[in-house]
């Protein structure tokens, strides 16, 4: 793509977009150009429509894939090549709400005791203490833990956004201890990405060997710790707006998928049959 890649790239950085988003537009783009053959500046709608059906019915991305490959294209064509018209009409897909696994608190402590290292049990408790996000806990410095409020400072996370979350006193002391051992420096999870903190993918693999160790069945991963923070948070009678602060969510639609996965919320609303004949049944007339 040459010069418009970098016009591209410009008009992302000045939108505010994280790396992250950037480095995902760009490649998308670039997909697109290299499934054509073209550049993008010379092709429009019947491309892109082409492309869309042949990501869906032949490659069969998931949905996710799919909204993120439509916005990359749609900041293409209605920022930087200024034809806004050529992403105008194509119709919006229907958003599926999958409500997400959940692990007891039984099974979390059951995951975190058949981790055996240090560095990567402190990692998993701090993503379940915190609801943080996998990439969070990797690139946390020591500094960012506030034992005099009881906060952990998340810098540039998802949105490129900064927020605090709650810290443990039960981790606080895991971590200590942690510290006293390992004596880390510039990170508090070093590792051996390039920038020198612990590896998300070696969380992964870690996470999936206790998921084995312990007999889980649930369909769980990492991720799941976070779901799981934010749904045992609700079932504590934590509101659901504390939540979103905490979790970090742009709005709070993101964050009411919780109220659907907690049983203990469900478990004590009843139905309205076993009202009637009661008072309040009568009230309603």
């Amino acid at each position: 793509m040459g010069k418009l890649r970098d016009r591209m790239e410009e008009d992302l950085k000045l939108g505010g977009y994280s790396a992250c988003t950037r480095r995902i537009y760009l490649l998308y783009a670039y997909q697109f150009a290299k499934f054509h053959m073209r550049s993008p500046a010379e092709m429009g709608e019947e491309e892109i429509r082409r492309y869309l059906l042949h990501l869906m019915e032949e490659r069969k991305v998931s949905r996710e894939t799919l909204r993120q490959v439509r916005a990359g294209l749609t900041f293409l064509y209605r920022v930087t090549l200024r034809r806004a018209v050529e992403v105008e009409y194509f119709p919006v897909q229907r958003v599926q709400v999958r409500l997400p696994a959940v692990l007891s608190g039984t099974e979390v402590t059951a995951l975190l005791e058949a981790v055996q290292s240090a560095k990567y049990r402190a990692i998993l408790m701090i993503i379940y203490a915190g609801g943080l996000r996998i990439l969070e806990a990797c690139r946390l410095r020591a500094e960012d833990l506030d034992s005099k409020r009881m906060v952990i400072h998340i810098h540039a996370g998802k949105g490129d956004r900064d927020r605090y979350t709650v810290l443990s006193e039960r981790l606080l002391t895991f971590l200590r201890d942690y510290w006293r051992q390992q004596r880390p420096q510039t990170w508090l999870f070093p590792g051996q990405t390039q920038a020198g903190h612990a590896c998300p993918e070696s969380v992964r693999r870690v996470f999936r060997q206790a998921l084995a160790t312990t007999g889980i069945r649930k369909r769980a991963t990492v991720h799941t710790l976070r779901h799981s923070f934010a749904t045992h948070l609700l079932e504590f009678g934590t509101d659901v707006a504390v939540i979103r602060t905490l979790l970090g969510h742009g709005s709070l639609r993101a964050t009411e998928v919780y109220t659907h996965v907690s049983l203990e919320h469900i478990g004590r609303t009843r139905s309205p049959l076993d009202l009637l004949g009661t008072p309040a049944a009568r009230v309603l007339g």
